[in-house]
């Protein structure tokens, strides 16, 4: 993802990082199976969902698990739905373009006309923001410029990473689940390149750890 300044908060809306992943870390299996959390977590994602004005996810969740993003576990209203696409390569078949409500798909300015085309001929607001790839800084001022006061962001480690080193997130929420399956190639919460020593890592304040059943909720304010 392209780095630029970090624009004024007022300027972009309040983010919420949310995920489910395994005690050791992985938010996904070597195979890819993302299953992690439970029924009840499950509602607690749509709820939240209900409540913010937008959801975001990476092309690569999107090509993987073509999700819907949509709030149909409770009664609520359909957040917008929105990809970080830089070469537009989200399918004009996906299921979230078949859903009520608006989708936005974020792509550069080099992705070929005929792609975006496409999206928009099935009722996508495609929005170019970045050169090469899309700049989220620029994305989610334009995302405020909307109307989007609060985003969620169910994000892989790939967005989660550009994400948090582009100080975009305000909030971290992580179910963690009583599994470990370990695996050298197995999807974690945050992946990218990484920092490289401890004292620039991004750190965190905690303001809530609830046990849920089996599972352990940690709520996490973003300090820097």
């Amino acid at each position: 993802m392209a780095r630029s300044q970090k624009p004024d908060p007022v300027q972009r809306p309040y983010v919420i990082l949310n995920a489910a992943m395994t005690l050791d870390g992985k938010i996904a299996t070597r195979t890819g199976d993302s299953q992690i959390s439970s029924s009840k977590d499950l509602r607690e994602v749509h709820k939240l969902r209900a409540a913010v004005d937008a959801v975001m996810v990476g092309i690569g969740t999107q090509l993987k698990d073509d999700p819907r993003l949509t709030v149909h576990r409770l009664k609520g209203k359909n957040p917008m739905r929105v990809v970080v696409d830089s070469l537009a390569r989200t399918s004009p078949r996906s299921r979230m373009l078949s859903e009520v409500g608006q989708t936005v798909i974020a792509v550069s300015k080099r992705t070929p006309e005929s792609r975006v085309a496409r999206l928009r001929a099935r009722g996508a607001t495609v929005l170019r923001c970045g050169t090469k790839r899309v700049d989220l800084v620029r994305l989610l001022t334009m995302l405020r410029q909307m109307g989007v006061r609060r985003l969620l962001v169910e994000g892989g480690g790939i967005l989660n990473y550009s994400m948090l080193t582009e100080r975009l997130v305000d909030e971290v929420r992580v179910t963690i689940a009583p599994f470990v399956v370990g695996g050298e190639n197995a999807k974690t919460l945050v992946e990218g390149l990484g920092i490289g020593k401890v004292n620039g890592a991004i750190k965190l304040s905690l303001i809530q750890a609830e046990r849920v059943g089996r599972e352990l909720k940690v709520r996490y304010k973003v300090m820097n």
